[in-house]
């Protein structure tokens, strides 16, 4: 479980939370909303070990470990949505298929690919496109 208790928590002069409370229990899952300074980023940062709070008791398990994703995407001329698409694999190879297809009018190819997806790259690419 994680535990906030009578927490405050600033970054410089700015306090963040003061006073604040909450429990969340295996398996509840949360969300953290907030407008850019609210504070989200440093509440993470006091879950991962890298910030400490300045008042009250934060506790969570030992053995519990902290999966994240970088806030700032590396430095490319990509898109964010290429960024991301490039990393589903099974997505770029469905992706070379139809386009090897398409390169030599293989209708036959097409019509029964070789690819092991559950859904059209074209369909997955035009939709993330839209977002």
């Amino acid at each position: 479980m994680i535990i906030l208790k009578n927490l405050s928590l600033r970054r410089s002069a700015k306090v963040l939370l003061d006073n604040a409370s909450v429990s969340i229990n295996p398996g509840e899952k949360v969300g953290l909303v907030g407008r850019n300074g609210a504070g989200k980023s440093s509440l993470f940062a006091l879950i991962n070990g890298t910030l400490h709070e300045d008042k009250g008791d934060f506790s969570m398990p030992s053995q519990w470990r902290m999966a994240q994703v970088a806030q700032e995407m590396p430095e490319t001329s990509e898109s964010a949505t290429d960024f991301v698409i490039a990393g589903d694999t099974q997505l770029a190879e469905a992706q070379a298929e139809v386009d090897a297809a398409e390169e030599t009018d293989d209708g036959e190819r097409m019509a029964h690919p070789t690819w092991r997806c559950t859904t059209s790259a074209r369909t997955t690419r035009s939709r993330a496109r839209r977002r």
